[in-house]
């Protein structure tokens, strides 16, 4: 079964005003951009998708992942990741650490083993090879970025939000980022929405977009 995440009739509402109508279905592989000034109800958006919606908002409407209503669980059981724009990485963890930290556990013998090893093997596939016992302040920004990504990409999301992720990368860095985070999601086949407020990002998506005014 293709994956796919659905928003089926959403009115979000802020202070009683209707902020933003949608309704849309993205399949696994896709990225819809949300384009829109600050107020608009970008980050609103994400915010009502993974159930974190904060005071003084209100919707209506149903998030629909893999054919099923995920729209009364509480955040960490809809399984949907998110990339911010800060890499928020865990500063007392190693970089392996943070990763590892995402993972699911299960009881098998020779698990943690099994998981060192997957995380070897992400880390290299990111141009990270070697660096699991580093300490996260030591990266640069772009390769917190990449360690962020993998860390998400290995918690086995079923969706992929991206909140202006590469919006505080430099021109380069960002154009390589952006790169391999939509390789990654295409690859995994992961449906995506990304909220920016850059023209490039949406070109580079190569999915449709959707313009939202205050």
């Amino acid at each position: 079964m293709q994956s796919s995440l659905q928003i089926k009739d959403l009115q979000l509402y802020r202070e009683g005003k209707l902020l933003l109508s949608l309704d849309e279905q993205i399949t696994g592989g896709e990225i819809l951009t949300v384009m829109g000034p600050s107020g608009s109800g970008k980050s609103s958006l994400l915010n009502w998708l993974t159930g974190t919606l904060p005071n003084g908002f209100t919707a209506t409407g149903e998030v629909w992942l893999n054919d099923k209503n995920v729209s009364h669980l509480p955040t960490h059981l809809r399984h949907i990741g998110v990339l911010y724009q800060d890499a928020l990485l865990f500063s007392h963890l190693s970089v392996a650490g943070n990763i590892a930290f995402a993972i699911p556990k299960n009881n098998k013998m020779g698990d943690r083993k099994q998981r060192s090893e997957k995380i070897e093997q992400a880390l290299a596939q990111v141009g990270l090879a070697g660096m699991g016992n580093r300490h996260p302040d030591n990266l640069s920004g772009g390769q917190q970025a990449r360690v962020a990504l993998l860390r998400t990409l290995l918690s086995k999301p079923k969706a992929i939000l991206l909140d202006e992720p590469f919006s505080k990368l430099d021109t380069q860095l960002r154009v390589d980022t952006r790169q391999l985070v939509f390789e990654q999601i295409r690859t995994h086949k992961l449906p995506a929405i990304m909220v920016t407020h850059d023209h490039s990002d949406a070109e580079a998506a190569k999915g449709k977009v959707i313009h939202l005014d205050l």
